[in-house]
């Protein structure tokens, strides 16, 4: 997966924790790091101490301090900084689309709060085409967690369709030299979806989950041939795709779960991936795919 790596900042913790995963990422990949933040200035009539000027030396401050950070902890890593002069949403999906992937701080919620996510991330994980990773600032360090743990993905378009968001699993578990563990929920179906026949025939096959079991398989099988030194876990699981996925994010390194682009008009994330990025505790990559 070529192309620079690029993280947009915003002053906190969450952003720096992204910063850090993202110079690990960059070291690994042989890639350059940007780091970027987007900003207008907006005056108001309120009494305000400083003006246009000083806030932007504050936000050239803010860059410069997140590269030294980097740069102390990679000194081999080329890192640059840009002010962008615009506003935040346009600008972080024009990087995005430019960038091999774009990094963004998460601060990770738990049930009350669980769908508070910040609307400037909200709207470009919707918008862009390109892979965005969330990274959670909070609990244990996003830093150490990185390193350890497998790669998980969760499959839902188990066809030709889905193919960009196991590629890109496959990609990440091969990089960080992990296994790579498939994840695939299936449900009962319903008497309307499935005729006596069918389900006949599943029953004569050993029921429901080997078939699924072989829908996984044949959909990873590509994959397989391509990443060969990737050791892989197939885990089916009957029950909801958001809890079967996140029962498995805890001792993950990186969750990569997909979103539809075909539907442009609503630009909806879907619920799996929207209690990924809301629950999982650890790095979670949002794949684009038709």
């Amino acid at each position: 997966m070529p192309g620079t790596i690029t993280v947009g900042l915003d002053g906190t913790e969450h952003a720096l924790a992204a910063a850090d995963w993202a110079a690990q990422e960059a070291v690994r990949r042989g890639t350059d790091l940007r780091l970027v933040h987007a900003w207008v200035w907006h005056p108001t009539d309120t009494a305000y101490v400083g003006d246009r000027a000083s806030e932007e030396r504050t936000l050239r401050t803010m860059l410069s301090e997140a590269e030294s950070r980097v740069a102390e902890a990679h000194p081999a890593l080329d890192v640059s900084t840009e002010l962008l002069v615009d506003d935040p949403v346009p600008a972080l999906v024009a990087e995005a689309a430019r960038a091999g992937m774009l990094v963004l701080g998460s601060r990770g919620y738990g049930t009350l709060a669980g769908y508070l996510i910040g609307s400037v991330s909200l709207h470009v994980l919707r918008m862009t085409e390109r892979p965005v990773v969330m990274v959670r600032g909070t609990g244990q360090d996003a830093t150490v967690r990185q390193p350890a743990g497998d790669v998980v993905v969760g499959v839902q378009d188990a066809d030709e369709a889905g193919g960009a968001v196991i590629d890109f699993a496959f990609a990440a578990a091969s990089e960080r030299g992990t296994s790579l563990r498939a994840v695939y929920a299936w449900s009962i179906p319903t008497v309307l979806l499935w005729s006596p026949g069918s389900m006949w025939l599943a029953e004569q096959e050993g029921g429901l989950e080997p078939l699924h079991r072989q829908i996984l398989a044949d959909a990873l099988s590509p994959w397989r041939e391509k990443y060969p030194e990737v050791d892989v876990v197939e885990h089916v699981e009957a029950g909801t795709a958001a809890e079967v996925l996140l029962s498995h994010s805890d001792r993950a390194g990186l969750l990569v779960v997909g979103r539809r682009t075909h539907d442009t008009g609503l630009r909806r994330l879907g619920p799996v991936t929207h209690a990924a990025l809301h629950h999982a505790r650890c790095a979670v990559a949002v794949v684009p795919h038709a």
